[in-house]
């Protein structure tokens, strides 16, 4: 049974904050790949997500008004729903895509960038996101943004104005967990916007141990919904993403080439 405000308590007074708007869960996830509507709404309630990313290419948010609505089973009002440009490769179709997505949700801003280098790979091209990014934030979009793991176009992108800076941990929908936690942490340390880790996330304890880097979040998609039960897997990523963030504010012990006495004698009466 899903316990509503489980392992969210220190999230109320530690907030994720992006384009000024406050949200106690640090876990996006995404709406894509599931059977059906309900399956989906069970995961992201197991998930205690309040952000949900949308592929406006792939997913009908009144575009058809012919065919079943993702809005009817995620609405804006309990909601914050990202659009996102999953299935972009030029900056053309970023662009027209997010603009539409304002359209369809009465004039919403915030959301999330990504153009596509290749179809096998599905990593970012990256030259194509600043270029879209540009426009995008000119345009007046909040724009969150899927890149790849390189510190110098992070910066590049959190310079245009982007809102939160969301580098890969691997490849789109592959499970490999955090390949690199290097570059990561130096993406993380250089920001001022949020680094929310976004794609490869397979199990709770890549999820854990983004955190642990000190991410300012977690994004998921294929982890939870391509799960043999997407609303277990869903809780326990909720959980990781809470005791990681827990870890990482509380200062993980250095390590140590030696070991050290869990009940050293030293400095007590008698020694």
């Amino acid at each position: 049974m899903n316990a509503p405000n489980e392992n969210l308590a220190l999230t109320h007074d530690d907030p994720l904050v992006i384009a000024g708007r406050a949200y106690r869960s640090r876990l996006l996830v995404g709406t894509g790949k599931y059977k059906d509507f309900a399956q989906t709404r069970a995961a992201i309630d197991a998930s205690g997500a309040q952000i949900v990313t949308v592929a406006i290419r792939r997913t009908n948010i009144g575009q058809n008004p012919s065919e079943p609505s993702l809005l009817d089973h995620l609405p804006p009002s309990q909601f914050t729903l990202l659009p996102n440009t999953a299935g972009c490769y030029t900056v053309e179709d970023a662009v027209r895509t997010l603009q539409l997505a304002r359209e369809l949700l009465d004039g919403h801003t915030l959301v999330k960038l990504e153009v596509l280098g290749d179809p096998h790979t599905l990593f970012p091209n990256v030259r194509e996101t600043i270029r879209a990014a540009e426009i995008l934030v000119k345009d007046g979009f909040e724009v969150m943004v899927y890149t790849s793991d390189d510190p110098i176009a992070a910066r590049e992108l959190e310079a245009i104005g982007c809102v939160a800076i969301m580098p890969l941990a691997s490849l789109i929908g592959s499970g490999m967990g955090i390949l690199n936690p290097w570059n990561l942490k130096l993406i993380i340390e250089q920001a001022k916007v949020p680094v929310i880790v976004d794609a490869g996330v397979g199990t709770a304890s890549d999820a854990c141990i983004a955190m642990e880097l000190g991410a300012a979040g977690v994004l998921m998609n294929t982890g939870i919904a391509g799960a043999s039960d997407p609303a277990r897997m869903a809780r326990a990523m909720r959980r990781a993403v809470a005791a990681g963030r827990d870890a990482f504010l509380a200062g993980r012990i250095p390590r140590r080439r030696y070991a050290t006495a869990s009940s050293p004698v030293e400095g007590r009466p008698g020694s």
